[in-house]
């Protein structure tokens, strides 16, 4: 598949259209814009296709994290929306690299008793197809995502009811190469990333009370911190080329969370969103030119939700 730059051109303009006729009180002074997305619940965790053209997210029945949790599929231009799972459980894709080209799947944590492991699903699919790709009796799985041929997924990893300690871990789909942890049990790390280039995994590393974002070989080599330790970052992801990270941070500059970006290889954050909201758990279309988030007014914990956004970046 490819990329088609001038359809989701048109879905932006087709929206900034409408703002202007219908002063849509969901479009922010930055430029953002809230997806027209008719589903009740917490709509998080926005990942784009590999073509952008549309976007897998999680949605949160009860709240924000709370409750059963949903996978649906959006298409951008119709305004479309597709059922991927909905059953009585929870089924939570992390933003990123979730939605692989190569295999034309989309990789999950599910809840499925006795807890949580890695399942994957045809972009294609619905309710009955996922495919488990974990399986451990005393470590559980979450937040997964896909290097770029498909053929391994990351993850982190936790001992059973426990939330913290989380260790880097991939895992061959194939399983030929068996569990290997990229980074120290001693540590609570989460969230990994791949890079588009397959040579380098982030994650966010707690320190002293503090999130950063750090890289790691992707064979569990040299570890490198990218953002200030001043600077609370979550929630990261790879730009389509791998020159920059894009993430969520809360630090004295802002009141509450907004979406930055980096250099890959570290540096002076820059600032990509800026309003009074809650905005994180970001994702870049495969040409780098929009950007996709969950925002809320509001502290987001404890919330009825956050609902799913757009912003045109520039260079």
């Amino acid at each position: 598949m490819r990329f088609f730059p001038v359809l989701l051109f048109s879905v932006l303009a087709a929206c900034s259209s409408s703002v202007d006729n219908n002063s849509d009180p969901e479009t922010r002074a930055d430029g953002s814009y809230r997806l027209n997305i008719d589903l009740a619940g917490s709509l998080q965790n926005p990942a784009f296709s590999p073509d952008g053209t549309a976007i897998v997210f999680t949605r949160f029945r009860d709240g924000y994290n709370r409750g059963v949790a949903d996978l649906f599929i959006y298409e951008l231009e119709s305004e479309k929306l597709h059922t991927l799972l909905s059953d009585h459980i929870g089924h939570i894709n992390l933003p990123g690299s979730s939605w692989n080209e190569a295999k034309g799947t989309i990789v999950f944590a599910s809840t499925l008793d006795p807890h949580d492991e890695i399942f994957s699903i045809p972009a294609t699919g619905t309710t009955g197809d996922e495919v488990q790709i974990t399986s451990r009796q005393d470590l559980q799985a979450f937040e997964p995502t896909f290097s770029p041929d498909g053929q391994w997924v990351v993850f982190e990893s936790h001992p059973i009811d426990v939330e913290t300690r989380g260790v880097i871990t991939k895992y061959e789909i194939d399983g030929s190469s068996g569990y290997v942890e990229l980074t120290q049990s001693g540590d609570d790390c989460r969230q990994p990333n791949w890079s588009p280039a397959g040579d380098r995994i982030l994650y966010q590393k707690k320190e002293n009370g503090t999130w950063s974002i750090w890289t790691i070989d992707a064979d569990g080599g040299e570890a490198r911190k990218i953002t200030p330790q001043t600077h609370s970052a979550t929630d990261a992801v790879f730009s389509h080329d791998g020159d920059w990270i894009i993430y969520s941070s809360e630090n004295d500059d802002v009141d509450i969370s907004s979406i930055y970006k980096v250099p890959s290889e570290g540096g002076s954050p820059v600032r990509l969103t800026s309003s009074d909201a809650y905005d994180g758990a970001p994702s870049i279309s495969p040409d780098g030119d929009v950007l996709a988030f969950e925002s809320t007014d509001k502290d987001p914990d404890g919330s009825t939700g956050t609902s799913i956004w757009l912003k045109e970046l520039s260079d």
